[in-house]
């Protein structure tokens, strides 16, 4: 079952990582990225605990690369989209 807010912050966060110049952010943001497309995918949608671990992550890199930050927040915005459906707290 793909989950397209998921995948879309996949794609910000590619996008992202194109935008950074350090090396440690740009592995990081490719990181979550590819997290984000096998959570898109998978047979059971994360929960809302990994998906704010996932925000804190995001927000924290966001706050130190200020290049890559729109595309960050574009991303969180499509994590914060599809927490809306996730049942639970």
């Amino acid at each position: 079952m793909a989950r397209d807010e998921l995948q879309q912050a996949a794609d910000s966060l590619h996008h992202a990582a194109e935008a950074v110049q350090n090396d440690e952010a740009r592995e990081r943001l490719r990181n979550q990225a590819d997290q984000f497309e096998s959570l898109a995918t998978a047979e059971r949608g994360p929960d809302h605990g990994k998906l704010a671990r996932h925000e804190h992550i995001l927000t924290e890199i966001a706050e130190a690369e200020t290049a890559a930050a729109e595309q960050i927040e574009a991303a969180l915005d499509s994590i914060r989209a599809y927490r809306e459906t996730v049942e639970g707290v």
